[in-house]
């Protein structure tokens, strides 16, 4: 018996290793089908899929070995193999089949034979949704619009109407574009929580940034509904969406207003649209809508947040003034004096001190009341740590400006230790590497700044891939240090914004070493220079020698961009401004300012063509 039973015990042992290795030959012929499937191998890949599929037919397996028999046009096989699918598929899954055998005559240029195939399937289409749906999607994906539609013409009549999204989709796939805005208008009073599907079709299938025909049928049709049913919240939502993408924003805040009354969403949605308003430029907008945050009153929980965004939009605004307003700077910190009177030191009014602090210091000369004011707030027993790191990183561009740079390395480095992969960390690495540069340190800059270039932060990311290519270009390759010293220096004093000392360095650095790498470089901090004192001339002058003289340097795209700056924002010169920005978009292609650039573009094209 035992002798037996140690008998039986060999026979399973070698029986189930030759099932294991049946399996792990079976597997590896598998991945190599994949492989070669996946890498555009056909040929290689119907040497193991044909094996596999006698053994093997699952979905998977299937569409792998039609399409690569479709690849090498083997219709032979191919037809072979979806006639045998179709006699051993169950009559749910029947009718996809047959569009796969459809499709095969449709390739092979067989229309009557894909037709009656397209027929069959439709003929074994069950009761029921999803059925409808995956059929009419595989019509769709082989462009047989008029038998997607009659696919769900059939499924109706079968019981099933819930299509409408579905029938107005495809009316914008056949080009039926007033149809199809019509049916998801009507769609939107019986199923409001289809909003956000809806705005993605809209924009998908009318392309809304480009073709105005669209823009103007979505608007017509969005004003009816909304007249129509005047008590639905839905299409309120909709013309603020609408009127955002069309970045009209005054018009997206007057109906943002009513729906927050309608709502009570006591302020949310005006937020968004401030900052979103904001963002692109419309500053007008953006206060109008924090000063109605604001008018809610302080229990308002984005109450002291609409304050800061308030005098934040005036900021902005006032740096936009060329040449810049400093009076109107010194009224702006005057009104965060009061403001931060009005509502108190508190954890709710950092940010407000943060802003308040970089005006005294960097506008107004007051460096000293800057640092008391940061100092103070980080002494608040209830502060964010994000809040505080940001009040901590705009105290070490104080110190910075005050000369006490070591302090602001101090400081920084403590935000470094304390968001170490974190935007935050990253950019106080950025401003130490920047303070190592200032000082002469450049090889240490280096190092921090190249550590930088992988950064989540796309802004961190561009600053340090710029001063990592000035280092690189103009000290690596040089054994004279003491011209990169002293634009470094020149670069620190612009900071300071000791803007006439910063003009007499880079004198001397020109005069005493004529004919440097670093020519194109001064020439565009001079053209930055007297764009920030209003010598737009001047400015003109500098950027368009580094286009004449240094265009292949690194500096080539900076110049053209800000010269189709100054001709855009300043002069208003739009033909010139487009000019600027298609040279741009050609001879730099590869320039940080290519997606901005050719967004500004295509807006003036459109301008200039109405």
């Amino acid at each position: 018996m035992k002798v037996m039973q140690k008998v039986l015990g060999l026979f399973t042992a070698l029986f189930l290793m030759l099932c294991f290795s049946q399996n792990a030959s079976a597997q590896t012929d598998l991945e190599l089908a994949e492989y070669y499937y996946n890498n555009g191998s056909y040929e290689q890949a119907l040497l193991y899929l044909g094996d596999i599929y006698k053994k093997n037919k699952t979905n998977k397996v299937y569409q792998m070995y039609y399409e690569s028999l479709l690849a090498m046009d083997n219709f032979i096989e191919a037809e072979k193999l979806v006639k045998g699918r179709i006699k051993r598929r169950h009559k749910n899954s029947k009718s996809t089949a047959y569009v796969d055998l459809g499709a095969l005559y449709v390739r092979f240029e067989m229309r009557d034979k894909a037709l009656t195939a397209f027929d069959n399937a439709l003929s074994y289409m069950q009761p029921g949704k999803s059925h409808a749906v995956r059929l009419a999607n595989a019509f769709i994906g082989l462009d047989e619009l008029d038998l997607a539609y009659n696919t769900y013409m059939k499924a109706i009549e079968m019981g099933t109407d819930d299509f409408h999204f579905e029938l107005a989709n495809l009316k914008g796939m056949m080009g039926d574009y007033p149809g199809m805005i019509a049916s998801f208008m009507e769609l939107l009073h019986t199923k409001p929580t289809y909003i956000a599907t809806i705005q993605n079709s809209l924009n998908r299938n009318l392309r809304l940034e480009s073709e105005r025909s669209n823009v103007k049928m979505v608007k017509g049709e969005l004003l009816r509904a909304a007249k129509k049913y005047p008590g639905e919240d839905v299409y309120p939502q909709m013309l603020v969406w609408f009127f955002t993408q069309e970045k009209d924003f005054s018009s997206a805040f007057i109906h943002a207003k009513s729906l927050d009354v309608r709502l009570g969403e006591r302020g949310a949605g005006l937020m968004e649209l401030g900052n979103t308003a904001a963002l692109n430029g419309d500053l007008d907008t953006a206060r109008d809508c924090f000063e109605y945050v604001a008018g809610l009153g302080s229990r308002n929980p984005y109450f002291f947040t609409a304050r800061n965004e308030i005098l934040q939009v005036r900021f902005e605004a006032l740096k936009k003034e060329v040449p810049l307003d400093y009076e109107g700077m010194a009224a702006l910190e005057g009104d965060y004096a009061a403001s931060l009177r009005d509502l108190g030191l508190r954890s709710e009014t950092a940010i407000m001190v943060k802003d308040q602090a970089h005006i005294l210091a960097f506008y107004l000369d007051r460096s000293e009341e800057a640092m008391d004011n940061l100092e103070a707030v980080l002494e608040l027993p209830d502060l964010n740590e994000r809040v505080a790191a940001a009040c901590k990183l705009e105290l070490g561009d104080v110190y910075v400006f005050a000369d006490l740079v070591w302090d602001a390395s101090l400081i920084f480095s403590q935000i470094v230790l304390d968001f170490k992969d974190d935007p935050l960390g990253h950019e106080a690495k950025f401003r130490n590497a920047r303070i190592s540069y200032y000082t002469g340190d450049f090889a240490w800059a280096q190092t921090q700044l190249d550590a930088l270039k992988a950064s989540t932060s796309k802004l961190i990311s561009n600053d340090a891939i710029d001063l990592s290519l000035l280092i690189t270009d103009n000290f690596n390759l040089d054994t004279i240090f003491e011209p990169m010293e002293i634009f470094a220096r020149a670069d620190l004093l612009i900071m300071q914004r000791r803007f006439g000392l910063a003009r007499q360095t880079l004198d001397t650095l020109t005069a005493e070493y004529p004919g440097h790498s670093l020519e194109d470089e001064i020439l565009i901090v001079l053209g930055d220079l007297a764009l920030q004192e209003g010598n737009i001339e001047d400015a003109i002058g500098f950027y368009e020698e580094v286009v004449d003289l240094h265009f292949d340097d690194i500096t080539g795209d900076d110049a053209l961009y800000n010269l189709a700056k100054i001709y855009d924002e300043q002069l208003k010169d739009f033909e010139k401004a487009e000019e600027m920005y298609s040279r741009l978009l050609f001879e730099f292609s590869g320039s940080l300012y290519t997606v901005e650039a050719r967004k500004r573009y295509r807006e003036l094209t459109g301008e200039l063509e109405e």
